[in-house]
């Protein structure tokens, strides 16, 4: 095992606030890294998303109604056509980016279990990807809750912003590992990644992953129970969904006044929370499990390269057509068949974990829902639940990781020449590695790489 030492610096509430919007799309990734001279990116055409109609009973404030159709569903994004361009960004990212780019990932990939992902792809405005949907929703709910509920949110803020790093932290082998495999470098005598040492590893990190969501659960179940009649009709009013249905309020101009925090990351678990309680409270138990294609697999830089161009911008939307544009564009015009056959073969590969994957969602949603009911869920069970989605997930990077080895091995100079105009990224260089969305300039101490591979001469 390994341990990486890094002290986050104080960063003024506004600047911490462009960090967070990495939990909406990444638009708000500011406060990190600011890349000014950087080209701006082609891919930056704007979509607007209508959501479904109805919800369930699950949700505690009742708003208004949604807008008709249903774009993004749990049905679309585990759709062959979803997944294999999904994959396939992913892939460009990981044959064509370094270690570094490939540890950057929005914290709002973590814990995600409260609707907040659903909430801003259907998003009738439109807004979802932008940083001021974030700042929108956060500053409503704080200027409803009192300072009693806000501090409930920032002492758990405090509580876990040690094992969110530490989340992060765990990452980093791994993703090393892949990159090894990637350049053919594996052990000697190792006949490379072992699966079942991959998917046992991510099933650790899931595990305490479903820790952290249990606890956050339990701190927004608290002040759910504690809201006033005033404050439940004010939440009732603000449409899941309807970005134009909230009150222009922004999150940073309460910030201010909040002063420092104690480190960035705590400021931004803080507003999570803050956000996530909306998302929740007026979500359902469909919001909770739905998630977005890329939201498995997230080892391999499709992240930093999506999210990368919208660095230091304030109003920036998030292209909704770059992966799979960037995806298709990969497979269909850059590979040659053979090598296109090692992407289309993890379709069926990774199927019936991808179908587990939504089963265990939604049993770790009605776990965590029960909390909104008045009652307590059984910790062992949702930590079960969280490991075997970690193993889900591990056994499909596995499918990644190896079907990009192989890729990687055929490819000419003019397909990497190609693949590189793809990418897009001229200008722009990654950090050593990232803790979350932020950049850490100094190189990680690695330890245990090794034992995501076979044993030498082992089958």
């Amino acid at each position: 095992m390994f341990r990486i030492r890094t002290m986050f610096r104080s960063v003024a509430i506004t600047a911490s606030l462009f960090v967070l919007g990495s939990l909406v799309g990444a638009a708000e990734l500011a406060a990190q890294q600011r890349e000014t001279n950087a080209p701006p990116r082609a891919e930056q055409q704007r979509e607007r998303r209508q959501d479904g109609k109805g919800r369930d009973e699950n949700r505690q404030f009742r708003g208004g109604q949604r807008g008709s159709g249903e774009k993004y569903s749990i049905e679309q994004a585990i759709s062959d056509k979803a997944q294999l361009h999904t994959i396939a960004f992913s892939g460009l990212a990981f044959l064509t980016g370094d270690f570094g780019a490939s540890t950057f990932i929005p914290p709002g990939k973590v814990c995600d279990y409260f609707g907040f992902q659903y909430m801003r792809d259907i998003d009738a405005a439109g807004k979802g990807h932008n940083p001021m949907f974030l700042n929108r929703v956060a500053g409503n709910v704080l200027h409803v809750l009192n300072d009693e509920q806000k501090q409930i949110f920032l002492d758990l803020a405090e509580e876990q912003a040690p094992r969110l790093e530490a989340l992060a932290e765990m990452r980093l082998p791994l993703v090393k590992a892949f990159h090894v495999q990637r350049d053919g470098q594996v052990p000697a005598g190792s006949t490379g990644l072992n699966k079942e040492a991959v998917s046992r590893y991510v099933g650790d990190i899931f595990a305490q992953d479903a820790e952290l969501s249990l606890r956050r659960a339990e701190a927004m179940a608290q002040v759910a129970s504690s809201l006033t009649s005033d404050q439940r009709e004010y939440f009732a009013k603000m449409k899941f969904g309807d970005f134009n249905s909230w009150p222009d309020l922004d999150a940073r101009d309460g910030n201010r006044q909040r002063g420092r925090p104690a480190s960035q990351l705590v400021n931004v678990a803080y507003m999570t929370y803050v956000s996530e309680f909306f998302s929740w409270t007026a979500g359902s138990v469909k919001a909770d499990t739905y998630f977005c294609p890329e939201r498995h697999g997230t080892y391999f830089g499709g992240f930093y390269m999506k999210d990368m161009p919208a660095m230091g911008k304030r109003d920036y939307d998030i292209s909704t057509s770059v992966t799979g544009n960037s995806g298709q564009a990969f497979v269909d015009d850059i590979l040659t068949s053979e090598q296109r056959k090692h992407i289309d073969s993890i379709l069926d590969m990774q199927r019936p974990a991808l179908a587990e994957t939504v089963k265990v969602r939604e049993a770790i949603s009605q776990e965590l829902r029960q909390l909104l009911a008045g009652q307590a869920p059984v910790q062992e069970r949702v930590v079960a639940l969280g490991r075997r989605y970690g193993e889900l997930d591990g056994e499909m990077s596995w499918y990644y990781a190896t079907a990009f080895a192989s890729v990687n091995q055929t490819l000419t100079a003019q397909q990497r020449a190609a693949l590189m105009q793809l990418r897009n990224l001229d200008g722009y260089k990654s950090a050593p590695y990232y803790i979350y969305s932020r950049a850490v300039n100094i190189e990680p101490d690695l330890a245990g790489v090794d034992s995501f591979f076979f044993a030498p001469n082992a089958e």
